[in-house]
């Protein structure tokens, strides 16, 4: 009897979804993020969440104006082996700070706060309201902001305080439209989400 020696090739998911998701050609109007073990790849939204992004970064850069930070719109995110990429985002104006080595995006480390957008269809929300928001908090990002037209005539819900350990985090306020949210902390502290960015309930 002749005993046959098989070796074992072990591959790392997180390194193999890097790869791949480094050679993506991603087609005009997508986005691809690594989320939880998964490259999703999804369509940055249409006319109405385009609207409310840019009413939210121009805002924020106005209120950024003079801090050494600023707001960005659909860029990288990038947390170790993980892309995120969220539809505003604030970090220092100067990008150098926070660049990922090989110009990919920007480090989750330097960035500040995220905002998403929640996005029509099951799916979605809790790629949106589930997936990412662990994410965010695991990468450790002082705030998120969570835009949403399909909760109950829609709302701000403003987190603060993660936890990566847990992925989770402490705070959560969560404010109708039609009224002011707040954000608590860091350079966009005192910036308010009212009706001006979101309109009123829907």
């Amino acid at each position: 009897m002749i005993a046959l020696a098989v070796e074992e090739t072990v591959v790392d998911l997180d390194q193999a979804l890097w790869q791949v998701w480094k050679a993506m050609d991603v087609p005009q109007g997508f986005r691809a993020e690594i989320i939880e073990g998964a490259i999703e790849m999804s369509p940055t939204g249409g006319i109405r969440h385009f609207t409310v992004n840019r009413n939210l970064s121009h805002a924020l850069y106005e209120h950024l104006q003079g801090s050494g930070y600023t707001s960005g719109q659909d860029g990288n995110v990038i947390h170790g082996l993980k892309v995120l990429v969220p539809d505003v985002f604030v970090s220092p104006e100067d990008l150098e700070e926070v660049e990922h080595p090989d110009g990919l995006g920007v480090l989750a480390s330097g960035v500040v706060l995220v905002v998403e957008t929640v996005s029509p269809g099951s799916e979605s929300r809790k790629r949106d309201l589930v997936r990412k928001h662990r994410a965010y908090a695991t990468a450790g990002i002082p705030v998120h902001v969570i835009i949403d037209d399909f909760d109950d005539g829609g709302s701000v819900t403003v987190l603060s305080g993660p936890d990566p350990a847990r992925g989770s985090y402490a705070s959560s306020v969560r404010t109708p439209y039609g009224e002011e949210a707040i954000v608590p902390e860091g350079p966009a502290k005192g910036f308010v989400i009212g009706p001006g960015i979101t309109g009123g309930p829907r």
